[in-house]
């Protein structure tokens, strides 16, 4: 039987229908920019998100980095919540790249409001601390469970930030599980923000890629920063066929996702020792504190496996299931089946 994978909304596998597009994809050399269906990808999600373009990047880590290249400056700070997926995920490239450093801020449930940000911002101040650059946003937020950042707090702090002078780039990877939960489209969402970086190879269901968005003259830098860090993909137009099913047909079925995690979120509330407030879960992502069970993460996940579930441990006492679109309702109920059946058996700490 194929395991039930809860590790994360990236182990996700192409559906039929992006198949047929990647076999049948028109292309072009994209490094020429004559790739068909990579300008058809670019221009659509320029569209959705209300920005003037796009460009589709091989991964979510290299279009964050890009971002934080474009509008930042060697030997100043970067602004973000201290779980972000920038700060904690992606192997302090923005010091490799971009010369910067961080100034990590705690979020209420890993969400900023502008008097936390305002209150870390370095400005006008010479030879005394280092400048404040740019404000990256995370929604949803990942490690804080899938939290969402409300449209009004996003708006607050790019209104905030602009008045100094700093922009504001916004890690989108699930921005449009954050447009569900907020009931909003993503261009509302986008709507004050810099650039955007958002996947489609998690929630979207694609099997690579990523994209950037913001004003057409960062684009256009943009492009010459991918080809720098090997980015330059030529005829990627048989993936950017599979992002534009991702596009246009996958935020339609984000809704069931988060009904999933909420089932998992309840029916572990049930569960004794284990640690859970089901009313946080919003989105797709769940996360739980079993210490109180007596087991550590690392054997929790052994003991999953061998029942046929996948699963990771964020540290020794929290673990993080996270839903997508090939994992059933049925499957879900068999998760929430096996654990009961873990978790009576004799454990000691």
């Amino acid at each position: 039987m194929r395991p039930i994978d809860l590790r994360s909304d990236t182990v996700t596998r192409p559906t039929p229908k992006m198949r047929r597009a990647i076999a049948e994809a028109e292309v072009g050399d994209d490094v020429y920019l004559e790739d068909p269906t990579v300008n058809r990808l670019q221009e659509r999600a320029a569209e959705l998100f209300g920005k003037e373009a796009a460009l589709f990047v091989p991964t979510g880590t290299m279009g964050n980095q890009i971002c934080v290249r474009l509008q930042s400056r060697p030997g100043t700070e970067v602004i973000l919540e201290e779980r972000s997926h920038i700060y904690n995920y992606e192997m302090g490239a923005a010091a490799v790249l971009s010369g910067v450093t961080f100034r990590p801020v705690r979020g209420e449930n890993g969400i900023l409001a502008w008097d936390d940000v305002r209150a870390a911002i370095h400005h006008d101040a010479p030879y005394y601390v280092t400048p404040t650059s740019l404000i990256t946003l995370e929604n949803s937020h990942n490690m804080a469970g899938g939290a969402v950042m409300p449209v009004a707090t996003i708006r607050e702090i790019c209104a905030g930030a602009h008045a100094l002078g700093i922009p504001v780039h916004l890690d989108g990877a699930r921005i449009f599980n954050a447009a569900v939960a907020l009931g909003c489209s993503v261009a509302e969402i986008a709507a004050p923000l810099d650039t955007v970086m958002f996947c489609l190879s998690k929630g979207l269901g694609a099997p690579v890629g990523s994209m950037i968005v913001g004003r057409r003259e960062l684009i256009r830098e943009a492009i010459s920063l991918r080809k720098l860090l090997g980015g330059g993909m030529r005829q990627v137009g048989v993936l950017a066929a599979a992002g534009l099913i991702a596009l246009e047909e996958s935020p339609a079925q984000l809704e069931l996702d988060h009904q999933k995690a909420q089932r998992l979120a309840t029916g572990l509330a049930e569960m004794p020792g284990v640690m859970i407030d089901p009313a946080r879960v919003v989105t797709n992502i769940v996360i739980f504190d079993i210490s109180a069970t007596g087991w550590t993460t690392a054997d929790f996940a052994t003991a999953l496996r061998a029942q046929g579930v996948l699963a990771n441990g964020i540290n020794p006492r929290e673990m993080r299931f996270v839903t997508h679109c090939d994992v059933s309702i049925a499957e879900i109920e068999r998760t929430l089946e096996v654990i009961t059946a873990i978790l009576s058996e004799e454990r000691h700490a």
